[in-house]
């Protein structure tokens, strides 16, 4: 097998192999919204859904170490040291400098309500809409319907960049467009058949995760380093100088289920890359009011898979960064990895909604009323107590 796919030779296999267009590296999708209010937020997609506990590794568990060690080379496996129960993914180290500044932090075990299916495309469809559960008749995501409740919102809004769909700022409120340069271009019709046709074919998640290691150099930034990630990002950073104040784009290539040890090393690169190229380009200034959010639409499975891999699964974790969230720490409630406290006795149960953290994020950042967040902005959402994420 060569080393390198050229782009043509990939698409036609990840054509052919694909576990689900909603998991695929080849296409993303970023927005901006501008807003009479200081405070920036980044809200990032996460698609193919993130192994929270490979990320964040709970190495302090007693049973981290028999359910992952195969995976990562023993309980802690080289983790950056966080609190001395939690340790960062390696990949992740150049982001420690952040975490000791208090502008890193994490929300574990939380979820959006969506159980059990661990469809991509309906998990990623529930956390951009902000509902508890599929709902036809709504054609909004959250981002959009906060702008929809706040005043002073300017004709250029909302930007869209890439090549894919942000349906989490779809909607009434006006958007604009800008995508990197790709010869890589996907309708959103042909992946929504792709993702209904291919997401239940497990016989070719192996092959699918080597082909998206193997394009991670062409991809249009899902890995790698993510060289298109961070022409995103530097775009993005641009714009946040200026009057934007909403950021949102997705990054791909998190649906880990063969060699996890390797297929998920892309991703985590072009998460650290976007971070520190949104903290390098907005200045010292403009970080110290920034919030970023970086979410997913479900987390993994305990115990890895024969394959070394993991499997779809329920619980996951938040990735937080920016001067205007309190960072330093590893935010929710700790469920266990014991079998009876697992969810459904094989992954991490979830014991916050990924929504509640969402909401009052906007509330500190926009201060937006609770009852608009909890009513319009996330329908039928309880947002409990303030979790303290916002300083």
């Amino acid at each position: 097998m060569p080393d390198i796919l050229s782009r043509r030779a990939f698409l036609t296999r990840a054509t052919a192999l694909g576990c689900s267009a909603a998991a695929s590296p080849l296409w993303s999708r970023v927005s901006f919204a501008a807003a009479p209010w200081d405070t920036r937020l980044v809200v990032i997609i996460l698609r193919g859904g993130m192994d929270g506990l490979d990320v964040v590794r709970p190495y302090g568990a007693p049973e981290y170490a028999g359910l992952r060690a195969a995976l990562a080379g023993g309980a802690q496996g080289g983790a950056a040291e966080l609190d001395g129960f939690f340790g960062l993914h390696p990949a992740l180290s150049e982001l420690m400098p952040l975490w000791r500044k208090g502008q890193l932090g994490f929300v574990h075990a939380v979820s959006t309500p969506y159980r059990d299916k661990r469809s991509h495309f309906d998990g990623q469809d529930i956390l951009e809409a902000g509902t508890a559960r599929l709902q036809t008749g709504v054609h909004d995501g959250w981002l959009n319907r906060m702008l929809q409740h706040l005043p002073g919102i300017e004709a250029r809004t909302a930007f869209a960049l890439g090549h894919g769909e942000m349906k989490v700022l779809a909607g009434p409120a006006t958007i604009a467009n800008w995508a990197p340069d790709s010869d890589l271009v996907m309708s959103p019709q042909a992946e929504r058949l792709m993702a209904r046709v291919m997401q239940d074919d497990p016989a070719f998640h192996a092959a699918f995760s080597e082909a998206l290691m193997l394009s991670a150099d062409t991809s249009d930034g899902s890995g790698g380093g993510g060289s298109g990630a961070v022409q995103i990002a530097q775009f993005a950073a641009e714009q946040m100088r200026a009057d934007t104040r909403i950021v949102s784009f997705s990054l791909n290539g998190w649906d880990t289920h063969g060699n996890q040890s390797r297929t998920l090393l892309p991703a985590l690169k072009s998460l650290a890359a976007t971070i520190t190229t949104l903290h390098d380009g907005v200045g010292a200034d403009v970080w110290d009011k920034t919030a970023v959010v970086a979410m997913t639409e479900f987390g993994r499975t305990a115990a890895i898979n024969g394959t070394g891999g993991t499997d779809h699964g329920t619980g996951g974790v938040m990735v937080l960064a920016g001067g205007a969230l309190r960072g330093g720490r590893v935010h929710g409630h700790w469920p266990g990895l014991a079998e009876a406290d697992l969810y459904a006795r094989r992954d991490l149960m979830p014991t916050g909604d990924v929504r509640a953290a969402a909401a009052w994020i906007l509330r500190g950042a926009s201060g937006l009323d609770r009852a608009v967040l909890e009513q319009a902005v996330f329908p039928g959402l309880d947002m409990g107590g303030d979790p303290g994420l916002m300083l």
